[in-house]
């Protein structure tokens, strides 16, 4: 069995002329996907809505900007977050899907786009009946087809983190976002779970500053995507605020259902105190908090507490003892018993 693979999306637009790539395209600067423009203006993503049993169509643009022809497998995905940082990523096309991946299908599945040349490509998309109300976030992918990809034992890849695409060895793929929501009620919930600090002083108090993480699961358990915020705060001794700020390290689209795993640095964080922190994750409509307590205690000044610990335990328990063995009544010797000896009978006379 392949082992799967992600296929990263652009993050960034590109502002450029109106006779080349529109904004906010999708790009690796190869080739680009984006929607078809509308009467009204162009798109950057796909915005679409629809009741369950609905079927929409629309158009996707794959442009070549190279001099020689490219090939294309063109598919439809659904989304996810990364759990390293909490990226837009989508499903490769081996893996199941679940939402726009299953109901949307190009009309044509393998295309080849001359050098220079911009092919349009309708697709459908038909949103089931039984489907589940909310925001189905997926994408409608190219995926380069001219060199075969990579055997499994060999590595699958580096991700450009400036263009948004993945490469498989030499092979590569480009998606333009499709955002869709489906009719009926929706539930904006966002949670914060499993809060973990790990601590990183001197040996020695007051030489060199001390240094902590603050790390946490955060998960969307409702069915739209979320744009959270997160605060993190801590607290001393008697209530004392040693930290207070918003956090910048969280990813602007929680897609439902997703969980991801990230981290907080702490420059400054205390070497000798005791307290908690506390994060709290908001949008609108949700809002919630979980915390964890820390201990701030230099190594030295551990191990001598440990030492006074032990060595007072020691003296407390032979302190016991010889109490208990003054307080123990002394017992008395009994005298020895004799036994009377028998008197010895003197020789009988001779007569």
């Amino acid at each position: 069995m392949r082992k799967p693979y992600v296929l990263l999306l652009s993050l960034l637009g590109l502002l450029l002329t109106a006779q080349a790539t529109p904004a906010h395209a999708a790009d690796n600067g190869s080739w680009s996907v984006y929607p078809v423009a509308s009467k009204a203006a162009a798109r950057p993503y796909f915005y679409l809505s629809a009741e369950p049993g609905q079927t929409l169509t629309d158009k996707v643009a794959v442009q070549n900007k190279t001099g020689a022809p490219l090939t294309f497998r063109l598919y439809a995905a659904d989304a996810y977050n990364t759990a390293r940082d909490g990226g837009f990523a989508v499903r490769g096309p081996a893996e199941r899907m679940h939402g726009v991946g299953a109901w949307a299908r190009p009309a044509g599945s393998r295309i080849t786009v001359p050098g220079h040349r911009t092919v349009t490509v309708p697709f459908t998309l038909r949103v089931p009946d039984g489907a589940e109300p909310g925001d189905h976030p997926g994408a409608i992918v190219a995926l380069d087809m001219g060199v075969p990809p990579l055997e499994r034992s060999r590595e699958w890849g580096n991700v450009d983190r400036g263009s948004g695409s993945l490469a498989l060895g030499v092979r590569q793929a480009v998606g333009a976002r499709v955002y869709l929501r489906v009719g009926g009620p929706t539930l904006p919930a966002v949670s914060v779970e499993h809060v973990r600090i790990s601590r990183h002083q001197p040996l020695i108090p007051g030489l060199g500053a001390g240094t902590a993480t603050v790390s946490y699961t955060l998960r969307n358990t409702g069915n739209v995507t979320l744009d959270p915020k997160v605060e993190l705060t801590a607290h001393g001794l008697f209530g004392r605020t040693l930290l207070d700020r918003t956090l910048t390290r969280v990813p602007s689209e929680l897609l439902p259902g997703q969980t991801v795993r990230l981290t907080e640095p702490w420059d400054g964080a205390p070497q000798l105190d005791w307290g908690d922190v506390t994060l709290t994750a908001s949008a609108p409509g949700t809002r919630q908090s979980a915390s964890a307590s820390f201990l701030a205690l230099p190594w030295l000044a551990a191990a001598l507490v440990f030492l006074v610990g032990v060595a007072a335990g020691v003296l407390l328990v032979r302190a016991r003892r010889g109490r208990v063995r003054r307080s123990a009544p002394v017992r008395r010797s009994r005298p020895a018993r004799t036994t009377p000896s028998r008197p010895r009978s003197s020789p009988s006379a001779r007569p």
